[in-house]
């Protein structure tokens, strides 16, 4: 990858490097922590506020002996120190991503659940009505319905916070904003029938800070939301689509949000597909791409550099390491680390 590791030389001379991570966020230090948890393939991706509330989005597989369900509650307690959940949401209706909001609801306190809408079936999934019976116990039938357009009821303080709906259940938001420059690069594909893409994508917005992640939306819809004008703007994070899959990261997306860093929630065998490596290597403002695991398929020039890699092994040895991005009180800058003892790596929002 001779673009991207020319990248990371750039990134490594100019960023600050520290010993230690900066301290997590809460009522008192005013950050906004965003931490990835490794899922093995699946999501969960947890936001503190500065305010303190606690967003979950996506709860990675279930059964593992708990080993999924287990993480996210290491990190939500122990490094993140909440001990309940404000707001758990679903992108949309796969069982790496809604597996373990049940199991987590009987562990702690979880006062919102938000998704897109519950269909009675999915036609990729037949167990669908029974895998989704424990969700509906957990949320109490009372989960609420996310549309293009909505925004989470996140507390906002000094620096202005929000979280905007973009795409929900196929529909997108309008498509206001300049034209986008990489609207011809789209190139159809067959339509995706199943749930991915109606995924539900969330932009946040922190002063100037920006990041887009959009569940496992599907390449058509990627460039329905974009095409022929870009109403998301150009953005300082992004969260690798469908764990970086060639069925999603149209170009016709990702170069147009122009991400400065990017954050890939892969598996050792599942993601990290070496055309959406190639697509990374072309956005033109890219310091950093960070993955969740090493892709045991590629070679390691098909990839990120391994220091930009959480966990290396297979599956069955994986320590689980989570990625950590942590936004400066005024919005202007931010860091990224891999777990509690990684490098700290600073960039300026854009």
């Amino acid at each position: 990858m001779p673009g991207l590791r020319t990248a990371v030389v750039i990134c490594l001379t100019s960023a600050w490097l520290a010993a230690a991570a900066p301290a997590s966020a809460d009522e008192k230090n005013g950050r906004l922590d965003i931490y990835f948890i490794d899922v093995e393939g699946g999501a969960a991706t947890l936001l503190v506020t500065p305010a303190g509330e606690s967003v979950l989005i996506d709860s990675g597989y279930p059964d593992n002996g708990g080993r999924d369900r287990d993480r996210i509650l290491k990190v939500l307690g122990d490094v993140a120190g909440r001990q309940h959940l404000d707001h758990a949401c679903v992108s949309h209706w796969h069982l790496d991503h809604f597996g373990n909001h049940a199991a987590l609801a009987s562990q702690i306190s979880i006062k919102n659940f938000w998704d897109r809408g519950i269909p009675e079936a999915l036609e990729e999934d037949p167990a669908f009505p029974e895998r989704v019976a424990n969700y509906r116990a957990a949320a109490q039938n009372a989960s609420k319905t996310l549309k293009p357009g909505d925004k989470l009821p996140v507390q906002s303080g000094k620096t202005p916070l929000s979280v905007k709906v973009v795409t929900a259940s196929g529909e997108v938001i309008a498509n206001d904003g300049p034209a986008n420059p990489y609207a011809a690069e789209h190139r159809p594909q067959d339509d995706d029938r199943t749930d991915n893409a109606r995924s539900v994508s969330q932009l946040w917005q922190f002063g100037k800070f920006k990041f887009l992640t959009c569940g496992d939306l599907t390449w058509n819809t990627e460039a329905k939301l974009v095409t022929p004008n870009n109403p998301i703007g150009q953005v300082d994070l992004f969260m690798v689509t469908h764990h970086g899959l060639n069925s999603s990261n149209n170009p016709t997306l990702v170069w147009a949000i122009d991400p400065r860093v990017t954050v890939m929630c892969n598996g050792p065998t599942k993601g990290g597909a070496k055309e959406t490596q190639a697509t990374l290597r072309k956005v033109k403002s890219l310091k950093a791409a960070f993955q969740l695991h090493r892709n045991i398929e590629l070679e390691a020039g098909e990839q990120t550099p391994a220091e930009f890699i959480a966990n290396s092994g297979p599956t069955e040895n994986c320590e689980g390491i989570y990625i950590k991005a942590s936004v400066a009180p005024d919005g202007k800058s931010y860091t990224v680390q891999i777990g509690e003892k990684g490098k700290v790596l600073t960039f300026e929002t854009r």
